[in-house]
């Protein structure tokens, strides 16, 4: 019997913060030991035949926290998506461009575009907010996120149980999938037990 899949899974890369403290190091520090993680967990979704996947990079509400924290996840993202790019993919970085705490280096992936030998969607949210992601609609009808399609499964590290804001359209029939580790202490079990458990349930989409 051939295995259930998800088409697209959202990854909620949760708790490097709370890493970095545990490991005596400063709050801002955990951001760049998720870099690692975040490309060995799109190998492992390109072998599993994931066809998209959408990584929560930061909100703008995060845009809040200290300047040194502020600096560290941008640098972290910007870091993760050329990380990513390098891999290959058909990638877009969606969120509020227009914003100062938008890395500017992130601008070329606005737009959707073919890295390598492109393959598998990849979208990495960067100063989202959903708020902003639903604005559009007043505008022209659609969201800013239209370009993402709708998430099978959604996984979130670090034993949070809550979607953070986390694409409000695109998530209104996912499955949720909670793993208690913190993010930098990724493994591909933590894939597999996801995507097994996934597997497991009715997915019905309301018939």
């Amino acid at each position: 019997m051939k295995k259930k899949r998800p088409e697209h899974i959202g990854i909620i890369p949760d708790g490097n913060r709370r890493w970095a403290l545990a490991h005596g190091m400063e709050k801002q520090d955990g951001y760049a030991f998720g870099l690692k993680p975040g490309l060995q967990l799109l190998q492992l979704a390109k072998a599993e035949g994931i066809r998209e996947i959408t990584y929560y990079g930061f909100t703008m509400d995060n845009c809040k926290r200290p300047g040194e924290q502020l600096a560290a996840f941008s640098r972290a993202c910007v870091e993760a998506v050329e990380l990513l790019a390098a891999d290959g993919a058909e990638l877009l970085v969606l969120g509020n461009r227009e914003s100062k705490c938008f890395p500017r280096e992130l601008l070329p992936y606005t737009e959707r575009t073919k890295v390598g030998e492109g393959g598998i969607r990849v979208n990495f949210l960067v100063n989202y907010g959903w708020q902003w992601d639903l604005a559009q609609i007043q505008k022209d009808g659609k969201p800013h996120s239209r370009e993402v399609s709708r998430i099978d499964l959604v996984i979130r590290w670090g034993g949070m149980r809550r979607l953070s804001g986390f694409l409000p359209i695109q998530t209104v029939y996912a499955d949720f999938y909670v793993e208690e580790k913190l993010w930098p202490d990724f493994e591909a079990q933590d894939l597999e037990r996801a995507l097994v458990w996934y597997g497991r349930q009715d997915v019905t989409l309301g018939g």
